[in-house]
């Protein structure tokens, strides 16, 4: 007697399948069009940051801006970035800085209105990742009103919120390095 529980496609995963398949559908969808990529702002003010509290990114992140532009002010949505319930805990730290700004806007306080987002976080295995390939995710990034820089993983990870948002970078330190121009360049 033979008893299967589980079948899966030779040479492809179940979560890399999943992967091609949201991606395909979001593509056709127009999401990941050059068209669609906003400009990032020359000279930030305010960034939203949304990561781990806790995670090597966002020490990454804080160290690059410190040395390029401490003057650049964050504004941190922690969120965890990994496991059950991650992805709606990084959507709803996207939409959570979006409603800021907008409120911000809205009572005509320029002073404290975000310029960019960066979602972020470190590297880690196709499964670690996963919550920046659902659907939730892609769909915060691709509404958010403020421009979005992705950064997730390393160099050769590419994640579905890489390919929506307005920009990609390969690792956290080289977005942080995007989003902070050097004091000194933005005086001279």
């Amino acid at each position: 007697q033979l008893r299967v529980t589980k079948v899966e496609l030779q040479g492809i995963g179940a979560l890399q399948a999943a992967f091609e398949k949201l991606k395909q559908r979001l593509k056709i969808e127009g999401l990941f069009a050059p068209e669609r990529k906003r400009p990032l702002p020359r000279y930030p003010q305010r960034l939203g940051l949304v990561t781990s509290p806790t995670g090597a990114a966002i020490r990454d992140v804080l160290h690059v801006i410190e040395r390029r532009n401490p003057a650049l002010e964050i504004i941190l949505a922690p969120c965890r970035v990994q496991g059950e319930g991650a992805a709606e805990e990084i959507a709803a730290a996207i939409r959570l800085l979006n409603e800021f700004n907008a409120a911000q806007l809205a009572i005509g306080n320029r002073q404290l209105a975000i310029d960019l987002i960066l979602v972020t976080r470190g590297g880690g295995s196709l499964e670690d990742l996963w919550a920046f390939n659902e659907e939730v995710v892609t769909r915060a990034i691709s509404d958010s009103a403020s421009p979005a820089v992705s950064a997730v993983g390393h160099e050769i990870d590419v994640t579905i919120a890489d390919l929506v948002a307005d920009l990609r970078a390969p690792t956290p330190s080289a977005a942080a390095e995007v989003v902070a121009q050097r004091e000194d360049d933005i005086t001279n």
